[in-house]
């Protein structure tokens, strides 16, 4: 006879399942048709479930963006982590983490755009206690994604590529994230006004990259 333990363990493995199901359709339909058409209903034919079952696991649709903001972020520090093997130097490792997040805003651009969302919208203030179980793991997932471009900020100061007076490395990584956050985003809304202007958006980005590099430089 199973023990209590076991199907207690056999019940949590399967609402695992149920919640990666709905976030696989969720996913599924944004990268189809962007967020703004998704309805709950959809979501759930999608996953092949009942309206009312999708509700046990999340609120609303709000709810299960954070589950995707979730799985976006763990996304990009997979790529983060990647895309630094091999490069020696801290500086070196900073550039590809760069050009990392500019393939990961093309190759997966709904994953870009749940980001973006995310950072988007103002924080709900938790003054009664700590944020809901979506949202701090969002938190926490996007902590992780800023803790690697630190690791290779603390390389390069320590290899000397990178100068030692930058300042707290993990607000360097903020400040890095938000640069390159923001020129994605204007070479993606405004790049035909880029070209008008004369410059090819592939420069434009170069350029982006090449100030921020040389900022870091000694």
């Amino acid at each position: 006879m199973p023990t209590m333990s076991y199907l207690i363990e056999r019940r949590q493995e399967e609402k695992d399942r149920r919640r990666a199901e709905i976030i696989d359709a969720a996913e599924a339909l944004y990268a189809e048709t962007g967020w703004d058409g998704i309805t709950m209903d959809q979501v759930a034919r999608r996953a092949r479930l009942s309206r009312a079952l999708l509700y046990v696991y999340f609120k609303d649709k709000g709810d299960l963006h954070l589950a995707l903001v979730e799985r976006s972020l763990d996304a990009l520090r997979s790529r983060f982590m990647a895309a630094r093997e091999g490069h020696a130097t801290g500086l070196a490792q900073v550039e590809a983490i760069g050009r990392a997040y500019l393939a990961f805003s093309v190759e997966t651009p709904h994953y870009f755009d749940a980001c973006a969302r995310y950072q988007a919208h103002a924080e709900t203030a938790h003054q009664a206690g700590p944020a809901p179980c979506n949202e701090a793991a969002c938190e926490a997932a996007g902590f992780g994604v800023h803790e690697v471009i630190v690791e290779s900020l603390n390389r390069g100061v320590a290899d000397g590529t990178i100068r030692a007076n930058l300042g707290d490395p993990f607000v360097t990584a903020l400040a890095l994230w938000a640069f390159t956050h923001g020129m994605i985003q204007i070479a993606s809304s405004k790049g035909p006004q880029i070209v008008r202007g004369g410059t090819p958006v592939q420069a434009f980005i170069e350029h982006g990259l090449d100030l921020a590099l040389r900022a870091l430089k000694p």
